[in-house]
């Protein structure tokens, strides 16, 4: 994989940042050591006021790049404070100042480089070899980047498909899941297209190479996630925009005092109660605690910031397959188009099935299972591509097929029937039914979305997903969703989402190698369950139960971490200009500002500690029953069909 140099950056950064917050930790030990083991207290200070001076230095430089750029945040005083600890011997405080400072934007760095994590996750999943047929009886292992359009190439069971291609030997089926969003294992012929990064079946594929593998489907994705990492929204920490307010009015106040009074000292008195901690560390205690409950509960907060953006999102983008769904077809509807019972159709069709490979077998073996349906012992199995699933079973001949394998006379009865997956039963040679198969709705999906609407503020719901068109709008009417994109590429979805983002901000729900790139555009991402690890790796939490009641879980989490910390910081900056207050009046000298703020700091950090303390609840939201059975569900309305 190619090293950009967006990475490279980041990483020297975050290095530059780490070993600042490791050497001035390193020159706290040795000047503590030095003060209270060997008793020597001019020689503690020159340590601690060396290491300081030299940590400052990288901090110097990005506070000049800050400035330049007219961002005033609250490093900004940070920085002032240490300079004024300084000049009031006040060695301590100057390097705690730096420690938070450098340390805290180690973490920070660090949570924005997890893009490349994800990157090197997808690089790591894809094969770097293939098998090219050389003869009849030779096959030759090559790295896949030495692979030309046109060479033959097979695909051995349970491997990932290495380039785009075509089937030229071999009947099986494919896991395109990942890539498409398709929930189904899709069969493979001769002539059928096989993508990059699909798991293949239980038998060996024969394929042609369409494409290169630096063009195929799976570099495709590669390239679309990281143009999403680079183009993500930034959103400013909640401590830089209480700092917008704070540190202007900080250094007025310190500012006037001095110019009024004439006497410098009430300067240094007003920025040495203005040092930021309540900012520097009643957040961080807070988001560390929220990380703690959420843990506590099945959720790992990968990106902290995801705890201050989820409560003001207000676009829901959602995932079908796996997220909505349960990820795999169910038989849904057995649509009766004669006198024959569900009950017999559902026997027959399981009894056929119990010896097919088929990717709808499973499903229609589980349907008999949960319904207890004895399956006879059918005569004479066969099952030929084109023709379908025949055999005998209790004296009948039972052929399972599709709708467009069927004669014309035969077909013509199911017109009034839209299509969708689906598999067609003739007993005797006529038609006696029709299995309707789609990806089931986890049973919370619906009031999941109709919770968040009316107790989150969601203003919209999308549905997003590679899925075929067909199945995601029959799926969203059902979910009651208005906006729904179907059929979309990666591509496609991160172009989605980054106009959405735009208009407000935006909370993406997924769970699929092809929800990665969108999820990294959008405000916030969730991944539901652990499927992927190239979607956990770009959501900024995940969800390890794979429960959407987990997902509200995580927004109250995020608002009572927000108003925790809020409280904390806004209170503990009151307390602050109250105390520059009295510093500017000269009722404080600098070194009883620097006693009472450390009180402050001390009860902002007390108050952010109650995020990890025992609490109500932290969800209103109630699962629902689960659904009726298909075979004893109510009578579909519809009109009776004739042959």
């Amino acid at each position: 994989m190619k090293l950009h140099w967006a990475d490279l950056r980041r990483f020297v950064s975050t290095a530059s940042n780490g070993a600042t917050a490791v050497f001035i930790l390193a020159g706290m030990v040795a000047s503590f050591s030095e003060r209270y083991a060997f008793h020597n207290s001019a020689l503690a200070n020159l340590i601690l006021v060396s290491a300081i001076v030299i940590a400052a230095v990288p901090l110097s430089i990005e506070l000049l790049k800050q400035i330049s750029r007219r961002n005033f945040s609250v490093d900004v005083l940070a920085f002032l404070s240490i300079v004024t600890a300084l000049a009031l011997r006040q060695y301590w405080v100057a390097a705690i100042v730096v420690l938070m400072l450098s340390g805290g934007k180690a973490m920070e760095e660090y949570a924005t480089r997890r893009a490349s994590s994800v990157l090197a996750a997808l690089a790591k999943r894809m094969p770097q070899t293939a098998h090219r047929i050389e003869s009849a009886a030779s096959v030759v292992d090559l790295p896949i980047e030495t692979i030309a359009v046109g060479e033959s190439l097979i695909v051995y069971p349970h491997e990932l498909c290495p380039v785009d291609g075509i089937v030229i030997d071999g009947l099986g089926t494919m896991d395109e899941s990942y890539l498409t969003g398709e929930p189904f294992l899709i069969a493979k012929a001769p002539g059928a297209a096989v993508l990059s990064g699909a798991i293949n079946g239980d038998t060996a594929l024969t394929i042609q190479a369409t494409h290169l593998a630096s063009d195929s489907r799976y570099a495709k994705i590669i390239e679309v996630l990281h143009e999403s990492e680079k183009n993500r929204p930034r959103i400013r920490r909640l401590g830089d925009r209480l700092g917008v307010w704070y540190t202007p009015v900080a250094m007025a106040i310190a500012a006037l005092s001095w110019i009024i009074s004439g006497q410098p000292e009430r300067f240094l008195a007003v920025v040495v109660i203005a040092t930021p901690c309540p900012l520097l560390l009643a957040i961080p205690v807070a988001i560390i605690g929220a990380i703690s409950v959420g843990a506590r509960r099945g959720i790992v907060i990968k990106d902290p910031s995801i705890l201050e953006k989820i409560d003001s999102c207000r676009t829901l983008i959602v995932d079908k397959t796996g997220t909505l769904t349960y990820g795999k077809p169910s038989l849904t509807e057995i649509i009766c188009t004669r006198d024959w019972p569900k009950r017999y159709l559902l026997e027959f069709a399981a009894s056929l099935e119990r010896y097919s490979k088929h990717p709808l077998a499973s499903a229609i073996l589980n349907a008999a299972a949960e319904e207890g349906v004895v399956l006879p012992t059918p005569q004479d199995v066969s099952e030929s591509p084109g023709r379908g699933l025949t055999g005998h079973v209790a004296g009948h001949q039972v052929t399972l097929t599709g709708r467009a394998k069927l004669p014309a006379g035969v077909r013509q009865p199911l017109s009034d029937f839209p299509t969708g997956l689906e598999c067609v039963i003739l007993i005797d040679g006529e038609l006696a039914g029709l299995m309707q198969f789609h990806d089931q709705p986890r049973y919370e999906s619906r009031p999941f979305l109709t919770h968040v609407e009316s107790r989150h503020g969601f203003k919209k719901i999308v549905l997003l997903s590679g899925d075929r068109p067909s199945e995601v709008a029959h799926f969203a009417t059902g979910m009651g969703i208005s906006m729904v994109y179907g059929g979309k590429s990666p591509e496609e979805k991160v172009a989605i989402v980054r106009e959405l983002t735009l208009r407000e901000q935006t909370l993406f729900l997924g769970d699929g190698i092809n929800d990665a790139p969108a999820m990294m555009t959008a405000t916030a991402g969730i991944a539901l369950g652990v499927n992927s690890d190239i979607t956990t790796e770009a959501a900024g939490a995940v969800i390890l139960q794979s429960s959407l009641a987990s997902v509200d879980e995580l927004i109250h989490i995020g608002r009572r971490m927000r108003r925790i910390a809020i409280t904390s910081a806004v209170g503990g900056m009151l307390l602050s200009v109250i105390g520059m207050g009295a510093g500017a009046l000269g009722y404080l000298a600098p070194i009883e500002g620097a006693i009472l703020q450390e009180i402050i700091d001390l009860l902002a950090i007390l108050n952010s500690l109650r995020m990890i303390l025992p609490t109500a609840p932290l969800s209103d939201f109630r699962l629902p029953a689960p659904a009726a059975s298909v075979v004893n569900a109510a009578p579909r309305p519809a009109v009776p069909i004739h042959s």
